[in-house]
């Protein structure tokens, strides 16, 4: 079974917008929770221009489901990590000047940080995912460094999935067969949304995870956070 990790940044940048505690985050993650997510992503960046440090804090004791941890691994998203010991670290290399994940990780050139920072986390009991490319040789470099799982970047899936879908999932099918190869979990992420995750779902069907957050929140503007979430988790089973 593929469970469903809603990324709820979104809701923070909303409150974010006005100040204040509207939406407050902690309770839309519990009720994302109740409404049958099986897992809540955040993804704190150093400006916390939506999910801030503190709000980690505030959602470790409070999520009971899976708690995953993204960002890129300096020291202060190493530290909040060890601390907080969620059951799960996505590490994506994004600095603080970008907008949103855009590429996955160039293993070779930060292998040897990548294997420290791992070795760190998972001493800390936290299973580690890489976030990277769709091709066999970065998830090839994902197992050298030591990462338990690979989060499959979607965005160029998504962006040519109406176009070509059998051409914009080949790399991802052939991504997803070396990691299973390498004993490697599979998580994927990245403007994933009800139009082309069943496909991606259909075509890898050993996927663990997928982490959704802008489309479905987006989404719950129309149909409601309770019935998204159902239309969301009624693709992957």
């Amino acid at each position: 079974m593929t469970r469903l990790s809603v990324n709820i940044n979104k809701i923070a940048t909303l409150r974010n917008a006005r100040g204040g505690d509207n939406p407050n985050v902690v309770q839309v993650a519990k009720d994302c929770e109740k409404f049958g997510a099986e897992g809540i992503t955040v993804h704190p960046r150093q400006d916390e221009r939506h999910i801030r440090y503190q709000d980690v804090l505030d959602l470790s004791s409070e999520i009971h489901t899976e708690f995953n941890i993204e960002g890129y691994p300096d020291k202060r998203f190493i530290d909040l990590v060890q601390r907080v010991r969620p059951q799960q670290a996505t590490l994506v290399p994004d600095g603080p000047d970008v907008l949103t994940s855009n590429q996955g990780w160039d293993i070779d050139v930060h292998k040897l940080f990548l294997k420290k920072v791992i070795e760190e986390l998972k001493s800390a009991g936290c299973r580690v995912a890489l976030f990277v490319d769709p091709n066999p040789f970065s998830v090839e470099g994902a197992a050298s460094v030591g990462a338990d799982r690979i989060e499959l970047y979607t965005e160029p899936y998504a962006a040519n999935f109406s176009k070509d879908r059998a051409q914009a999932v080949k790399d991802y099918i052939s991504s997803a067969e070396k990691a299973r190869e390498l004993g490697l979990g599979i998580n994927a992420g990245h403007d994933l949304d009800l139009n082309n995750l069943r496909y991606l779902k259909e075509q890898i069907p050993y996927l663990d995870e997928v982490s959704i957050g802008h489309a479905l929140i987006s989404d719950a503007l129309y149909f409601g956070l309770k019935e998204t979430i159902y239309q969301y988790l009624s693709l992957l089973k």
